[in-house]
């Protein structure tokens, strides 16, 4: 597969579906989303591609492509493929035709106008080609740029597309949900832009790029900071890693940054909402294994046991708040702010299985919340209603309905034998190696998710058909097909996830290896002498 721009056109192909599908005729709804379903299973063909010509025990970064970009600044338009990017382009690519599907008949919800279905499913492409390259860029201000402008998009389809409805005060809090989303995280990349040249600034001082120029290179960048030749001291890089931390924090997001997430998940529409929590977030938590481990190695020891105590409380807390919601659109959203605390607590407990839980959870994550929330969705679009003392007896009119509901509820709690339980009990694994607490304490959320996913199924599915529950019908072909793979995704990484496991151990190694950390020695007991009390007949050997 060498020579050919395989990145390039991994990314660039829903660029141009988004294209094509915004100067198609008015009146061609049906073509538009043809178009776009098209161009997304486009990038998923590519992107399988990758993952079968992609070499484990090979280069780190492969598949690498380079061209001049900003010579000015030293920055390239620079391409590379890791294992743990790959399994999140994975992700990506599989999980937006499916969306496409879910949001089929979305514009007669969001929307009257002549070109909301164009609209609605270019944004949905423009945010896939945005966030795939944030994925695959080695430049850091590449990666900056479209970290920041997946963005608008995304502030779009969560403003101007969520369900439509008569009532004022609805539609105003979709806004201040959109804007809310975009002011918490423009604020965050703003001080991520801050680091970004600061980090600049420092490689040129270093002479790191051409002439008296510095460089974006993550690559040059990342040997020489692991070096120790950025010529800084701790208080810079404590600093710059900071900046990095906080719009990753922001994006992924960390408990108490997360405050914008609930509200523009419930204004969005169900498959916005998933592209937003399956997808999108998944930049941040990619970034701080990408960017906040490689370049500022100390500082991410320094700073670890802060991040692991937010990552603990954002689990316990998001679990809390899931409980006592009255709204299951919005319980599904703080079961993700809980769940994106054990991505990250993975991430900074610096161990091999950890960081491969976390990378693996990222995964298992974005499938589990997909399958809830879109049945979810299902379920609330038939019925009219969020709030879930609405339902009741919900399995006896729609047993498949609600039997795809039980199953994506048991894999958000995480069960033994779907996908979630491998990548959190690698988690709990491999921060209890390192920090006993953290561990003992996120895992009491277990009781919590168990708490609250199998009495939300209780209220909702079991027990009489309540009032207005009756009109509700099971799922048709088209959800069938949407539901069925992330199910049967569920089921087999549960059980097989060494198809995924192969591709992120060698990435996290390397990153283990670069940042000088190893996995912590098994502490045991020493053995007692021959002879003692413990071995009274030792001496007669």
């Amino acid at each position: 597969m060498s020579g050919f721009p395989w990145l390039t056109t991994l990314w660039a192909a829903p660029l141009v579906g988004a294209a094509i599908v915004l100067v198609l005729p008015a009146a061609r709804r049906t073509l538009a989303r043809g178009v776009a379903l098209s161009f997304s299973l486009v990038a998923l063909i590519v992107g399988v591609g990758l993952a079968v010509g992609f070499d484990p025990g090979g280069a780190q970064y492969q598949f690498i492509e380079s061209h001049r970009w900003i010579p000015a600044f030293g920055a390239g338009y620079t391409l590379g493929l890791d294992g743990i990017a790959l399994v999140l382009v994975l992700l990506t690519a599989g999980l937006v035709p499916l969306l496409m599907l879910a949001g089929w008949h979305d514009e007669r919800e969001v929307g009257s106008g002549k070109r909301v279905a164009h609209t609605y499913v270019a944004l949905t492409l423009l945010v896939e080609a945005m966030v795939l390259i944030s994925f695959v860029a080695l430049d850091i201000l590449l990666f900056y740029v479209f970290f920041e402008a997946m963005l608008i998009p995304m502030y779009f389809l969560i403003g101007g597309f969520g369900p439509r409805t008569g009532d004022v005060q609805l539609r105003q809090q979709r806004s201040r949900a959109a804007v809310k989303f975009l002011l918490y995280n423009l604020f965050g990349g703003l001080v991520m832009l801050a680091a970004v040249i600061g980090l600049y600034v420092l490689t040129a001082r270093q002479g790191l790029g051409e002439g008296s120029l510095g460089t974006f290179d993550f690559r040059a960048v990342m040997a020489a900071a692991n070096a120790g030749q950025l010529g800084a001291g701790p208080a810079v890089l404590n600093a710059l890693f900071l900046g990095f931390m906080f719009a990753f924090a922001v994006k992924a997001p960390l408990w108490p940054l997360h405050t914008w997430l609930p509200d523009a998940a419930v204004a969005a529409t169900p498959s916005s909402a998933v592209l937003m929590m399956a997808v999108v977030d998944k930049v941040g938590t990619f970034g701080m294994l990408r960017y906040c481990l490689p370049l500022f190695p100390d500082a991410s020891g320094t700073y670890a046991p802060l991040v692991v105590t937010l990552a603990v409380i954002g689990i316990i807390y998001g679990a809390l708040l899931a409980i006592g919601q009255t709204d299951v659109m919005r319980l599904i959203a703080y079961t993700s702010i809980s769940h994106f605390g054990f991505i990250i607590l993975g991430i900074f407990a610096m161990t091999s299985q950890g960081q491969t839980g976390a990378t693996l959870y990222m995964v298992n994550h974005g499938i589990s919340t997909a399958a809830l929330f879109l049945v979810a969705g299902f379920l609330v679009s038939r019925r009219g209603t969020r709030l879930i003392a609405d339902f009741g007896g919900v399995q006896k009119v729609a047993p498949v309905l609600a039997g795809s509901f039980f199953i994506a509820g048991l894999a958000t709690l995480s069960l033994p034998g779907l996908a979630p339980f491998v990548s959190e009990f690698l988690v709990l694994v491999g921060t209890f190696s390192r920090y006993q607490l953290a561990a003992v304490v996120a895992t009491g959320a277990l009781v919590l998710a168990a708490l609250y996913v199998l009495w939300l199924y209780q209220r909702m599915m079991t027990g009489p058909v309540k009032a207005g529950s009756e009109r509700i019908h099971d799922l048709v072909p088209r959800e069938l097909t949407v539901v069925i793979p992330l199910i049967a995704a569920l089921l087999f990484l549960g059980v097989y996830p060494k198809i995924l496991t192969d591709f992120i151990n060698p990435a996290v190694s390397h990153t283990l290896t670069t940042i000088g950390r190893t996995d912590p020695a098994p502490s045991t007991p020493p053995l007692p002498e021959a002879g003692s009390a413990e071995h009274p007949g030792g001496a007669h050997k």
